[in-house]
């Protein structure tokens, strides 16, 4: 799907949560060719002083990111994809959140957009970390949620990657997904918990 040369073996992960890594593809900071990575989950821009400021920056707004200074020049340079076959919402209810599995209907992977940067510590210490983009909701995820990640169909991988791509085109890609093609149904509340990442989690409530 992402024509890789070569992907590494990890364990499937049910309940990412912020500041953990996840699996992410991206041109070779070193070369043209894609390679598969894991990158921390909360962008830490390059001049950031401390670096629990990523914890705040799981997401970006396709709206404003190309000109937020903690995200523009990621925009530019530094994009990649974030591989996932699923990700949660959750909706307000009367009696607290329902926490919802969203997909897509035949269960297949997809790429949401993502942007990656390089930090460095004053002590030689590196962090890759990264940023999900998301948008206004489609039809399915509205009633959940306000905003839903922008999920990239396979035909743009190459346009999103590549580094000259200009910012025009980018923005064109920044859009909902087909609702059509999702689906979402209730999962346990188990996935409230960082601490549970097993299967239970992403299993319809009866």
């Amino acid at each position: 799907m992402f024509e890789l040369d070569e992907v590494p073996a990890f364990r499937p992960r049910y309940n990412i949560a912020p500041t953990q890594p996840v699996a992410a593809v991206r041109l070779s900071p070193q070369g043209r060719e894609r390679e598969f990575t894991f990158l921390t989950w909360g962008l830490i821009p390059s001049w950031a002083k401390d670096i629990r400021m990523g914890a705040r920056m799981i997401n970006a707004r396709a709206e404003t990111v190309a000109e937020k200074p903690a995200y523009r020049a990621a925009f530019r340079y530094r994009r990649c994809l974030i591989p996932a076959d699923g990700f949660y919402e959750w909706q307000k209810r009367a009696g607290g959140k329902q926490p919802y599995f969203i997909g897509m209907k035949d269960g297949r992977p997809f790429a949401m957009a993502g942007l990656w940067e390089h930090w460095e510590g004053d002590d030689g210490s590196v962090i890759e970390s990264c940023t999900i983009l998301t948008t206004t909701p489609n039809e399915l995820v509205a009633p959940l949620h306000n905003r839903m990640p922008v999920i990239l169909p396979g035909e743009v991988f190459d346009a999103w990657l590549r580094p000259n791509t200009p910012a025009s085109d980018l923005k064109r890609l920044l859009r909902p997904y087909p609702a059509e093609a999702m689906r979402a149904y209730a999962v346990s509340t188990l996935v409230n918990s960082p601490a549970n990442d097993t299967p239970a989690c992403i299993a319809p409530l009866s």
